[in-house]
């Protein structure tokens, strides 16, 4: 290439680059969002009491806190920073860098489970919708109804959230080949394009939109009264405060204790007015493990680490699940272009089958990789789980660059099981909030979770016998399925040990190549922990409302839900404290 020709192409990425980043700008002031403050700005603000201070600022907390603020003031305290002036975050192109982002700033903070296997947390505003691939499909009508929920109501909370930040996708050509795929398979019928869940195969919605830009649940902070909601950032709240005064009933939140950037503590305290609450949006880790720091958890945890107990309740961290994912290999003849989630077949045995393709080479861009089942932001499986560590994620990206390009040309199918019967829990490890607790999902303990993985394996073999995937491989005539399992066992990272006989059990296949998706729920069920109204059992003024209420994981992705459960809940508050008056 001559110099001319290098200039310009120089001068080209730098052009982009800029556009982009202003493009990012321009959102962020089109938004009218509230001001975003660093916690430790806390001590130079007039001091007041909130009727409701939601602690976590992620993808159930930020859609409560914009509805609640209509009416009460509202307190949102979200331990991460903002998402905004992130391209890391704002890309579909970067999606890979947060996850494998081991700095203090990064918005993932990565954690492995006791079962070996890489998974990773938000940290920032917005939750999960800044760090995930962003599928976004409803629940299925069953999960709502044993929820509890309000149909009618649940039937407006979604398209508030859908007008707001949900788009269609320009569907990529390995999600066209996955739809053809599934369909001559006999995943049927087809369903189009629907945020619905029906059995079949359909395109779902996405929170990217045509340009790859990023809308997260941080944007629906612009719905709220930007009077009455104060949003703090980096403040990560240690301690729910309680009054436990002789001659109350049973205890009650009246505040909360958290740290600052700088490490400078604060308190913010509830007003005296009935109905004030707390409310915890912290997600499946950090919902329990915060309940648990303030005394309420099981008696010989706290007792553990010398926390006084507030309240004794066995529950709190049990019933952890994780929705198991295995993937499958499939080299091509180029390199296909970049997808995430967009297609899904929805079996009526409790099988999803998605898929992802390519990478992306952005300037930012980490070189080679495979997309969402990289080994930058853990997915590995090659090292025996004493020898577990981040470590061994850093060692893979060192030697990778020996790898020839065509190893990364090529996608995955993904096939994740539908509310595994297999659960585990969460204990403290300390008593610092930021640190990770000890969190089991005890993987395909239950044995139908894993005949469950043994069909949606032999579905993806269905699908890779088809025509339209067929002519699509390297060698333009198919592999035997052996093969690409071999090759799927080195491609998949998980620090979980194979075995050589890997292809001839897919038992033994499941097992030693599961992964994650990130759908981790549990540790504060409903009816344990908290009652149908998520208010914390035993506890006055306190209540839990994200993930970590479910017993399953709801659709094929959760986001869709946790976002609606999230306006959901925000209106049916207003209308217990207001009643029908608070026209919501």
């Amino acid at each position: 290439m001559g110099l001319i020709s290098r200039w310009v192409v120089l001068r080209t990425m730098v052009v982009i680059f800029f556009l982009r980043s202003s493009q990012g700008q321009e959102h962020f002031t089109k938004l009218n969002l509230p001001p975003l403050l660093k916690a430790s700005r806390f001590s130079t603000i007039p001091h007041e009491a909130y009727d409701y201070i939601i602690v976590g600022g992620g993808t159930a907390g930020c859609p409560l806190a914009a509805t609640l603020s209509q009416k009460f003031k509202v307190l949102l305290l979200e331990r991460g920073g903002s998402p905004y002036g992130n391209r890391n975050i704002t890309y579909l192109e970067n999606f890979h860098i947060c996850l494998a982002d081991e700095s203090p700033e990064s918005p993932s903070q990565g954690f492995i489970s006791t079962d070996g296997v890489i998974n990773a947390r938000a940290k920032v505003l917005g939750g999960g919708t800044c760090i995930n691939a962003g599928f976004y499909s409803r629940a299925k009508p069953s999960f709502i109804q044993e929820a509890g929920w309000d149909a009618e109501l649940v039937n407006q909370s979604y398209p508030w959230v859908e007008e707001r930040i949900v788009h269609w996708p320009k569907i990529a050509p390995w999600q066209v080949a996955l739809r053809d795929g599934l369909i001559e398979a006999g995943v049927s019928p087809y369903n189009g394009y629907t945020y619905d869940h029906l059995y079949g195969t359909k395109i779902g919605g996405t929170i990217f939109d045509e340009t790859g830009y990023r809308h997260t649940a941080a944007d629906l902070l612009a719905a709220g009264n930007p009077n009455n909601l104060r949003v703090l950032l980096h403040a990560s709240v240690n301690k729910i405060v309680f009054n436990t005064k002789q001659g109350n009933i049973k205890p009650r939140a009246i505040g909360v204790q958290f740290s600052d950037e700088n490490g400078g503590h604060h308190q913010a305290f509830l007003s005296r007015k009935t109905g004030s609450e707390i409310i915890v949006s912290a997600g499946a880790i950090g919902s329990p493990q915060l309940l648990m720091l303030s005394g309420i958890g099981p008696r010989n945890e706290l007792m553990r680490h010398n926390i006084s107990v507030v309240l004794r309740n066995e529950h709190v961290g049990k019933g952890m699940s994780d929705n198991p994912m295995n993937s499958v290999f499939i080299p091509t003849k180029d390199q296909p272009r970049q997808s995430l989630i967009e297609t899904v077949g929805i079996t009526d045995a409790g099988v999803f089958i998605e898929a992802s393709s390519g990478f992306s080479q952005s300037p930012d861009s980490i070189h080679c990789h495979h997309g969402i089942m990289s080994a930058e932001i853990g997915q590995l499986s090659t090292i025996p789980p004493k020898q577990r560590s981040l470590d061994a994620v850093r060692k893979y990206v060192q030697n990778k660059h020996n790898l020839p390009k065509e190893v990364f040309h090529g996608g995955f199918i993904l096939e994740k099981i539908d509310g595994p019967l297999s659960t585990g829990n969460l204990v403290l490890t300390d008593t610092n909030i930021n640190s990770n607790p000890n969190v089991t999902f005890n993987y395909f303990q239950h044995p139908q979770d894993l005949s469950r993985c043994v069909y949606g394996i032999k579905t993806i073999e269905r699908i890779l016998n088809t025509n339209r995937f067929t002519n699509l491989t390297a060698n333009g005539a198919g592999y035997p399925i052996e093969k690409l399992l071999n090759m799927s066992v080195t491609a998949n990272i998980n620090l979980i040990p194979k075995h050589t006989n890997d292809t001839t059990s897919l038992e033994q296949f499941c097992r030693d190549t599961v992964t994650t998706i990130w759908h981790y729920h549990g540790g504060c069920h409903v009816g344990k922990v908290v009652d149908q109204k998520y208010r914390v059992i035993g506890i006055s003024g306190l209540r839990v409302v994200d993930g970590s209420t479910f017993l399953r994981s709801p659709g094929t992705n959760p986001q869709a839900t946790v976002l609606m459960m999230g306006r959901y809940m925000g209106v049916k508050i207003l209308r217990e404290r207001l009643g029908r008056a608070a026209g919501l």
